[in-house]
């Protein structure tokens, strides 16, 4: 799974997990269905406009940094070859892309059977807890 950043973020100085640094979009609604299960929340990506493609765990701290042409140029060139590692890693029929689609280019095809992008999450929980549930996540 990958989930865009926002701009709602924490305030802080020190780092935190990305996964828990973003409050908006549709990132609390994924972090209330993983916090409890780390083997799931491994599996969760964030796409960061700053940071690029990085796990949930990943320290990330406060910024503002908007998905711009050229930033999505620059993170075309290293978040599909994160991806593919990730992939290799946690091998899967199917990925879930939480993000507009400026977000979805960065990552180019997904190598993956069935590819499910939601662009408009904030509008289709019913849509994002079906594709969750059917992969038996909590």
């Amino acid at each position: 799974m990958v989930v865009a950043c926002c701009k709602e973020k924490r305030v802080t100085a020190a780092p935190l997990p990305a996964l828990d640094l973003y409050e908006g979009w549709v990132v609390p609604l994924i972090r209330d269905r993983v916090t409890a299960r780390s083997d799931l929340r491994s599996r969760v990506l964030v796409l960061s406009a700053l940071f690029g493609l990085v796990t949930a765990d990943a320290p990330v701290t406060t910024y503002e940094q908007p998905m711009t042409e050229e930033r999505s140029r620059v993170l075309s060139g290293t978040a599909p070859q994160i991806l593919r590692r990730h992939l290799a890693r946690f091998p899967s029929s199917e990925a879930l892309l939480l993000m507009e689609p400026p977000y979805a280019q960065v990552l180019g095809p997904v190598p993956v059977t069935r590819t499910h992008l939601i662009a408009d999450p904030m509008d289709r929980h019913a849509d994002i807890h079906a594709v969750l549930d059917s992969w038996s996540w909590p």
